[in-house]
């Protein structure tokens, strides 16, 4: 049965997701500033309760008490995801992490400096001023982004394939980032049927009644080949009338951050990474460099952890500690990885390679421990050094995987037009992947990365990559 038409509701508010992103940044910095001087004045009421004076400032605050703003901002770095900063739980778990990883690194780092060199005091009310304004400034800004008068209101135009695609992934997503009035298409047989639970209102004779009567702010672009002269001109008509027009894929990519590969052209390959996707060679040299510096930082930390990991190893399951694979690098280059041995000694006794699963048997309880914190990987920081890999890229697979999934999935080789890397977006976005399905859907995020990579967004995989080992959250 067909809804009724929602009643219009007049809404000039157009915040983007990138404009929203940004209005969050402002806040957290706004209150998060406001906590260092609540620290600050706090803490100096211990020294002298009625004068809070510059001398307390110039003699016992230090210069990098002044960035903890910044820090307190980079802790927070899962919650620039726009669909978590809009869940309420999702948003009181990540603060209270924060002010968690806060107090654990603060700790850390007073056991080895000097005595009485550090203020615990001025820490402790900067944390706590900052996880509860941080808190309300979250609050409030959950009420207003989620009130539906502050919503846009969305026309989907295309009923086939592609605008399926858009309705479920608006129906998964909660909360919802806009407001979906229902479907319009040119096939006059599909006028009055549904969509996924959502109106096919009419065609684009209809379009600008339509767009009036649902006070609609915006139109998806949902048709797959030819669109029609009269659909054209409707939609180029609705434009100038001041709604917005946006395709589907870039719709597809603002809401899930990854693109659509089964609903893309033929020649989107070299439009996206020809056209928009180049890099310069400050990108590549600032990268690499990044890469040098992880790498050797990361291969000190190996050298730490390798005698306590070898021996629990060899006491769970014996020998080896180490197991080598050959992966596909740039170009499907071959080349050589080690990483701590995680499975029993006959996880491939067939010698048939196999997909980790969830809960996968073959996996040892020390082995859990070391995927869920990375540890497992840390011998792979040679790799970056070597080249062969980066700290940030699309996953490595086994040469025996990318013959397979290339066969079955639109653009899967293309995810070799850079270096694989330690961590990547799939990896923080989508950590489980066992099925053709999966795989697609891991591969919709690596060509996200490659289209969109540059230094900012390799920082915030690597920041939010930091964040899931101290959640013990991989794979």
């Amino acid at each position: 049965m067909m809804r009724p038409l929602s009643r219009p509701r007049l809404n000039s508010w157009r915040v983007r997701p990138r404009e929203q992103r940004t209005i969050l940044l402002l806040g957290d910095l706004f209150v998060s500033v406001l906590a260092l001087f609540g620290g600050l004045y706090f803490w100096g009421q211990k020294y002298d309760w009625l004068k809070f004076s510059l001398d307390f400032l110039k003699q016992r605050v230090e210069l990098w008490f002044y960035l903890l703003p910044l820090i307190w901002m980079v802790f927070l770095v899962e919650l620039y995801d726009l669909h978590r900063a809009k869940n309420l739980r999702q948003t009181a778990g990540g603060i209270a992490i924060a002010a968690l990883a806060g107090m654990f690194f603060y700790a850390l780092v007073y056991l080895i400096s000097p005595q009485g060199s550090l203020p615990r005091l001025g820490i402790g009310f900067f944390l706590a001023f900052a996880s509860v304004l941080t808190f309300l400034w979250r609050l409030a800004y959950i009420k207003i982004f989620t009130a539906q008068a502050f919503l846009r209101r969305v026309l989907v135009f295309g009923a086939g394939k592609a605008g399926e695609t858009i309705a479920r992934a608006y129906k998964d997503l909660r909360p919802q980032p806009f407001l979906l009035v229902g479907f319009m298409d040119d096939d006059p047989e599909k006028i009055g049927k549904e969509v996924d639970g959502f109106p096919i209102l009419a065609g684009n004779d209809r379009l600008l009644e339509t767009v009036e009567a649902e006070a609609v702010t915006e139109i998806i672009i949902a048709v797959s080949g030819e669109m029609k002269g009269g659909t054209f001109q409707a939609i180029l008509d609705a434009q100038e009338s001041g709604v917005e027009v946006v395709p589907m894929p870039t719709v597809y990519e603002e809401l899930l951050g990854r693109v659509p590969v089964h609903h893309l052209e033929s020649d989107w390959l070299i439009r996206s990474f020809v056209n928009e996707a180049r890099v310069g060679g400050f990108y590549e040299a600032g990268k690499r460099l990044m890469d040098i510096l992880g790498g050797l930082v990361g291969l000190g930390i190996y050298a730490a952890v390798y005698p306590v990991v070898a021996v629990l190893v060899l006491l769970e399951s014996g020998k080896p500690v180490m197991y080598n694979q050959t992966r596909s690098g740039k170009g499907g280059k071959p080349y050589l990885i080690s990483k701590f041995r995680t499975m029993r000694q006959d996880a491939e006794i067939d010698g048939k390679v196999q997909l980790t699963q969830k809960k996968d048997i073959r996996i040892t309880r020390f082995g859990n421990f070391l995927r869920r914190t990375h540890i497992d990987e840390l011998p792979q920081f040679l790799n970056v050094l070597r080249g062969e890999m980066s700290l940030v890229g699309p996953r490595s697979e086994r040469p025996e995987w990318i013959a397979e999934f290339q066969k079955q999935i639109p653009f899967y080789r293309a995810r070799l037009l850079v270096k694989p890397g330690m961590t990547g977006w799939a990896q923080v976005n989508y950590s489980y992947y066992a099925t053709v399905e999966e795989m697609a859907i891991k591969l919709e995020y690596d060509l996200y990365y490659i289209k969109h990579r540059n230094m900012l967004m390799d920082m915030l995989i690597l920041l939010r990559t930091f964040t899931q080992v101290l959640a013990f959250r991989g794979r």
